[in-house]
């Protein structure tokens, strides 16, 4: 098959649906986004302060043939002109993943095209080979609502994770503060706004694990104590400022250890592929720019190139499933269409459970 080779790939693990057409670059460093087209559920899951299975499934149901439409228009394309349609596989809530899946098998045997199932962490992982064109290897900081893993990622379908959560993602943490603070839902944006008028000093909160040997992370710790910091302040409704400063309190201290881990982490990556590779962030939480900056520094410090999606691109799209399916495509990695929904689906199906993970989603 010729290049350019132009992939649709489509989005529904959890609460955004989307629909995006991609090809690669004509050096073949790099891709390009030929149409998106994205519908988020904010609004109907914020009275529940986040996301409703159920509700999320029904309205990728609703919406995705619509957006996949709207995608191709854009594109200038119809189903014909494609070169393979791909979809997220999982992980994910699954009644959404099995909507998306379905639909992209559909559209794959009425046009006679190849179907990719995508991993949505490799979705993430794979995003700056898109938008900067690096190379492998490289060490990568994924941060989500759901995941928080350092990982080596040495190619497509190939990530030896060096250290995962113990307990809460990062983004989750976020989410739950803003939850307990009553600043709604998403929590991570409306932590970040409230940080940047706050005073990171006054609270003194726990940095779990920092200088700890291994590459482990854990969150639930720093959560129960903004908890506790909250229940110890005068009663009554929180003000502005003491929201503003446990925010920026709370941030820093996320900023602290995922620093430190990614010190470790860069020392152990180092050690086995060299100085000089890009550390690389990505997912909802990347896109936190006090939490970048703060990762730009120990990127300097490890004598490694920063690297990071653009903003739009951290959160949850379907531009990294497309393109995905177009380095998978590359290497003539196709799916049957047998391939079943996965609720759980690790980059690395090697590495071992993290010491008191307990059940930490993969």
């Amino acid at each position: 098959m010729s290049m350019p080779f132009r992939v649709l790939g489509i989005e529904t693990s959890c609460d955004e649906t989307a629909a995006a057409v991609v090809e690669p670059a004509a050096d073949g460093r790099g891709g390009r986004i030929m149409a998106e087209a994205l519908l988020s559920q904010v609004e109907e899951h914020r009275p529940y302060g986040g996301v409703v299975p159920e509700i999320a499934a029904r309205s990728h149901l609703d919406h995705v043939d619509s957006l996949v439409i709207r995608a191709l228009g854009e594109a200038g394309l119809t189903v014909h002109d494609i070169d393979a349609v791909a979809a997220t596989g999982g992980p994910g809530l699954i009644g959404g993943v099995i909507v998306g899946v379905m639909t992209a098998k559909a559209i794959a045997q009425v046009a006679g095209k190849p179907f990719i199932a995508v991993n949505h962490l490799e979705g993430h992982a794979l995003t700056v080979r898109m938008t900067a064109g690096i190379d492998f290897p490289y060490l990568l900081l994924l941060a989500s609502g759901g995941h928080c893993q350092l990982l080596a990622v040495e190619g497509v379908g190939r990530a030896k994770r060096l250290g995962t959560t113990i307990d809460d993602a990062a983004g989750e943490a976020f989410d739950k503060v803003a939850k307990m603070l009553g600043l709604g839902y998403p929590g991570g944006p409306a932590v970040e706004r409230a940080a940047r008028r706050g005073d990171p000093r006054r609270f003194r909160l726990p940095r779990p694990l920092l200088d700890r040997p291994g590459c482990d992370l854990s969150f639930s710790g720093l959560k129960t104590a903004v908890r506790q910091t909250v229940e110890k302040l005068p009663p009554g409704p929180l003000s502005e400022g003491d929201i503003a400063d446990l925010c920026a309190s709370f941030q820093a201290a996320v900023a602290d250890c995922l620093a430190d881990r990614c010190r470790v982490a860069a020392g152990i990556f180092s050690a086995r592929h060299g100085r000089g590779r890009p550390l690389v962030v990505a997912g909802g939480v990347a896109a936190n720019v006090s939490l970048r900056a703060a990762l730009t520094e120990v990127a300097r410090q490890a004598d490694m190139t920063f690297v990071a999606p653009p903003l739009a691109l951290c959160t949850d799209n379907a531009a990294m499933i497309a393109w995905v399916g177009v380095e998978r495509l590359r290497l003539g990695l196709v799916d049957t269409m047998d391939f079943k929904p996965r609720p759980r689906w690790p980059l690395d199906p090697d590495a071992p459970k993290a010491a008191g993970a307990g059940g930490v989603k993969a």
